[in-house]
């Protein structure tokens, strides 16, 4: 069981109740009363992302760019053909793509994403993303 203790800035702090008779006393009247602590439960995720959840985040990362041709934005765009993005651009879509879905692209499959398709195909691979 845990106790609450107020503090002079007016904050509970939960403490272990000890089992001596002055405790409550010590402790002041808000001691007195118990307070049982839910049992609460964190997942990391709630499940697995879909196809059509990261091709729609992926859509409004590309969206973001002022380079991207937003008409031809489509599930098979590729980013130089259709979006009119360069290398470098390709590069910052790639590292945008890694801070949305939390994860690290390595260098050598960096490179082969060079579509949209290619991007999502890669994310829905990855257990880690979220």
């Amino acid at each position: 069981m845990f106790r609450v203790a107020a503090t002079r800035t007016a904050a509970a702090v939960f403490s272990v109740a000890t089992r001596s008779a002055a405790a409550p006393r010590a402790l002041g009247a808000l001691s007195a009363r118990r307070f049982e602590m839910p049992v609460m439960r964190w997942y990391s995720a709630g499940g697995a992302l879909t196809r059509n959840d990261i091709q729609e985040r992926i859509f409004h990362l590309l969206q973001d760019f002022d380079k991207v041709n937003q008409d031809k934005l489509s599930p098979t765009a590729d980013f130089s053909k259709d979006l009119g993005l360069d290398s470098l651009d390709t590069v910052e879509v790639v590292m945008a793509i890694e801070e949305e879905f939390s994860v690290e692209i390595p260098d050598d499959e960096a490179d082969k994403i060079s579509s949209v398709k290619e991007a999502i195909d890669y994310i829905s691979k990855r257990d880690d993303a979220h």
